[in-house]
């Protein structure tokens, strides 16, 4: 346990004195620093070396005076010399130093000077022996006190999951796997923190292995497992004459090495593996990062793009401080000076309740209880502003039985469990930093309630009853998370039976992502408990989150629909989509949106809207937030077969079902013909969307009106008519076998022989508009686009605006990332401008014209390339701009200020329409 600060000042003042003659002969010089180390309550021998020889760059042999690998590297000179030569000194012998032993800290001195260098800090700090006193804080990392700064992308993370990796494969491959191994890699992750961040004394989990296993390492899964049973075992419990280097050893309890777990089997190299991981600085790791690395590398897919599957903390308070944390804090803000109220705030806060329903290693549970301690940390502070504090020990409350969570696998379930502890441990750690006397919570008497299983099958309610209080425990006040994002098309068996089993009656909830499924069992849970007196306690509130698919398309009328019309949800803050993930090389791009919601409703609620998917939101204050994650009521689309505003009817484009026999290249065209040229008429060109946004070629036979005289002289045409018709008659739907009957047509044609306009189907979300434009009647558009026969001028301005693309961005659904459009969720719904003026329309006419003229420029450039954002003409830019400007002034004459504005605005026009009110006035009009 390290030292008080106060004995630790009382140690140095004695040091100072005692040496404060000149140190002259090199026996002195390693007193001098045995009796440096003592300040601090360590013993030199156990940690640090002298005159350590390793190969400088230049191939010459070098000795350093005193090491100890990845601390601190001392190197000392007589009185009055040169400080910076000893500095180049030292960093000269960083090339013989493996990559782990590398030193944080070098400590340069003449024993009356000292200089002490932060590496990682970048910084330094000068002063004299006879001023140490006023300094010694700064040597907290050699007692056990270290204020921990801790990097998302730090390499040590990354390098510690990598070697953890290494020890699980060779542990595997001996046949040790399944629950034994990662239990048993979880409680040697345990021991390596523990041994880095004084839980254990400084060093003696690699100090017992280095001295008392074999170096073939054939002995060292009995000395663990011993260690692992001693960890166990209180000390009034354990032999009289157990050897003292593990008596050493505290007793942990928390249950982690409760289970009998076989012994492993270690050779040289695994040996080796694991001194190597004791080498890393545990106590950098941040076990909010480190538990989904951990849990990465267990996985050969997952290893190879190692760093891009954790969440990043940035992401998680995102969700965090709208959900909780912002209130606490501006409540603590207004009653800090009121002691009283402070008292009863913290007690209030130690009685919260947190559940992750899929906690995965515990990230949101070890940020959200790490936060709750740092808060708790300024209250204690706060309370204890003027007093002399003798023991800390009483004033913390909060503690991590206070938190709950349930993860499919099990391997992450016991990270998590034990992530927590460490994050516990380094709470206490900066408390004791903050008030000078060691702090820790061990042996571990409370534990989070981590439960390994299916949590759409499990009774999250009936978890609290797993814990001793549980007569007094009667809701979560806080539900958050990150639930598993599973489309349809990738759900297994047994999830598509989750969703079943959750949604039962709901109609067409088997188009909903598997994340839905939470937002049920949730939404059930506030049902059930969420309004539970508690006193002066909050009722529950709950944060996912979500993949931006449940707040557009056709699954918001699913899922939203049943939310507030079966559970009276209200949604209480949002962040619109944004990019999650973190920044590590090979993040896939996830887009997510997070969003707040209870059974009760509030009067201000929040939206975090995005300019940059990438950068940082900027809040805006709503009264009402809708399902679209915009301000407006608690409405939403529906899919229809007509349109509210009155406009021509958007018809999908011709689908062939043909597989693949009408469908060619030019060149397969080219060589068909060859063959058979009398098939020239019966060619047309053929367009779906990635043909008509890229301008390429593609053809098709279309043989609507050929007869079967012209047909016998066709006989390669007919030869796949053949195989259209064998294709079409293997089909499991009904209505295709019935088109097996004219197998020369289209499987469904809606071709008008009319010019029109075409609208794809599918498009990056990537472009500010969609790609869309006027089609020649000869050529014929595949079901992959939707066409607008006899288009005018007028329609194709409003389409093309910023009002109608932002519309087609907030309502329509998505593959992948890319737009989805469709006429009757997209189209149908839209709100065009009400009775436009004959001027307003050639305003709008006038500006589509200006588009079409500004493409017309470019006649080498396809759609791609025009509407690509990095290289947009700015010519088409500004016949764009003019456009939305006299679409706009068919809406409103005031100009909308921001995106956000646009939406609100056509959604409570869309409220209108619907509603009959549009209907009304046209009539009275008449």
């Amino acid at each position: 346990m390290p030292l008080s600060w106060n004995e630790i000042k009382s140690r140095a003042i004695a040091f100072s004195n005692e040496w404060k003659d000149e140190v002259s002969e090199d026996a002195e010089a390693k007193t001098f620093w045995d009796d440096f180390f003592h300040v601090f309550g360590i013993s030199r021998r156990r940690v640090a070396t002298f005159e350590q020889q390793v190969k400088k760059l230049d191939a010459k042999t070098g000795f350093i005076d005193l090491l100890w690998k990845g601390v601190i590297l001392i190197e000392h000179k007589s009185r009055g010399k040169d400080l910076d030569k000893a500095f180049t000194q030292a960093k000269d012998y960083f090339p013989g130093l493996k990559e782990q032993e590398l030193p944080r800290y070098i400590l340069v001195s003449d024993f009356g000077r000292f200089r002490l260098y932060d590496l990682d800090g970048n910084t330094h700090k000068e002063f004299t022996l006879a001023d140490f006193i006023n300094h010694v804080h700064l040597f907290g990392f050699i007692a056990g006190y270290q204020k921990r700064l801790f990097k998302e992308q730090d390499p040590v993370n990354i390098e510690a999951a990598l070697l953890m990796g290494k020890l699980h494969d060779k542990l595997k491959n001996i046949g040790f796997d399944g629950h034994q191994l990662e239990l048993y890699l979880v409680r040697l992750l345990f021991c390596l923190f523990a041994d880095d961040t004084s839980i254990f004394e400084k060093g003696i989990f690699q100090e017992y292995i280095e001295l008392r296993t074999n170096e073939d390492g054939s002995d060292l899964a009995a000395h663990i497992g011993e260690l692992f049973q001693v960890l166990n075992t209180p000390d009034q419990k354990r032999f009289k004459n157990l050897d003292e280097a593990l008596m050493a050893f505290p007793y942990v309890n928390g249950k982690l090495f409760e289970e009998h777990l076989s012994l492993a089997h270690f050779d040289s190299e695994m040996r080796r593996i694991l001194l190597d991981c004791c080498l890393l600085d545990w106590g950098k790791i941040s076990p909010a990062i480190f538990g989904s690395l951990f849990q990465s590398v267990m996985d050969d897919k997952a290893r190879r793009n190692l760093g891009a599957h954790y969440t990043s903390e940035k992401n998680i308070l995102k969700l965090i401080k709208p959900l909780f944390l912002d209130d606490l804090r501006n409540e603590f803000e207004k009653i800090r000076r009121d002691k009283n109220k402070l008292k009863r705030f913290h007690e209030r806060i130690s009685r919260l309740r947190f559940l992750d329903p899929a906690c995965g290693c515990g990230n949101f549970l070890i940020i959200a209880y790490r936060e709750l301690r740092l808060l708790e940390l300024d209250i204690i502070k706060a309370l204890l502003e003027g007093q002399q504090v003798t023991s800390i020990n009483d004033y913390f409350l909060v503690d991590v039985d206070q938190f709950y969570g349930i993860e499919y696998e099990e391997f992450p379930s016991q990270i998590a469990q034990v992530a927590m502890w460490l994050m516990d441990h380094q709470m206490n750690e900066h408390a004791s930093l903050y008030f000078g006397e060691y702090y820790k919570r061990i042996p571990l008497k409370k534990s989070a309630t981590i439960i390994h299983g299916n949590a759409l099958r499990t009774d999250w309610h009936g978890i609290l009853k797993l814990n001793s209080s549980a007569n007094i425990l009667k809701k979560y006040h806080f539900i958050l998370g990150n639930p598993p994002f599973l489309g349809k098309q990738y759900q297994n068996k047994e999830q598509k039976e989750d969703m079943v089993m959750v949604f039962q009656d709901v109609k067409s909830a088997g188009a909903l992502d598997y994340v839905s499924a939470w937002y049920i069992r949730a939404a059930q849970y506030l049902k059930n408990y969420g309004s539970v007196e508690e006193k002066e306690l909050p009722k529950t509130r709950i944060a996912f989150v979500s993949t931006n698919s449940i707040t557009q398309g056709e699954q918001v009328a699913i899922l939203w629909g049943e939310l507030f019309n079966s559970y009276k949800v209200k949604i209480h803050f949002c962040h619109r989509t944004f990019k999650w993930g973190n920044e590590a090389r090979g993040n896939a791009a996830v887009h997510v949106v997070i969003i707040g919601f209870s059974n009760f409703d509030i009067s201000e609620k929040l939206i975090y809207a995005y300019d940059d998917i990438k950068g940082e939101p900027h809040e805006i204050k709503a009264k009402n937030i809708n399902p679209y994650l915009v301000e407006g009521k608690d409405e939403y689309v529906v899919r229809r077969k007509q349109t509210i505003s009155n406009v021509t009817e958007l018809i999908k484009g011709n689908q062939p079902t043909d597989n693949g026999y009408y469908l060619f290249t030019t060149q397969e065209k080219e060589s068909f013909l060859k063959v058979e040229p009398g098939a020239q008429k019966w060619f047309r060109r053929f367009i779906g969307s990635s043909e008509f946004i890229n301008n390429t070629e593609r053809w098709c036979l279309w043989l609507k009106g050929i007869t079967p005289n012209e047909l016998k002289h066709l006989p390669k045409v007919y030869e796949r008519i053949q195989k259209v018709r064998a294709y079409r008659l293997e089909s499991q739907k009904a209505a295709t076998v019935k088109k097996a009957d004219t197998p020369s047509l289209f499987d469904e044609i809606r071709h008008t022989d009319k010019t029109y306009m075409v609208i794809p189907e599918v498009s990056s979300e990537r472009r500010k508009y969609l790609p869309m434009g006027f089609v020649d009647k000869n050529v014929i558009s595949s079901n992959k686009n939707y066409m607008l026969p006899n288009a005018t001028l007028y329609q194709f301005g409003i389409l093309n605006s910023i009002m109608h693309n932002l519309w087609t961005h907030s309502v329509s659904g998505r593959l992948k990332s890319d737009i989805q459009y469709s006429n009757g969720i997209v189209y149908n719904n839209y709100p065009w401008p009400d009775n436009p003026t004959d001027k307003q329309r050639e305003s709008i006419e006038k500006a589509a014209q200006g588009i079409l003229d500004a493409r017309a420029s470019f006649p080498e450039s396809s759609l791609a390339d025009l509407y690509d954002p990095n290289t947009m003409p700015p010519s088409l830019v500004k016949a764009h701009q003019v456009l939305d400007r006299a679409v706009d002034l068919c809406y409103r004459s005031q100009p909308f200020p921001y995106e956000t504005k646009r939406i609100e605005f056509l959604f409570e026009l869309y409220d209108r329409y619907t509603s009959g009110l549009f209907v009304k006035q046209k009539k009275s009009k008449k």
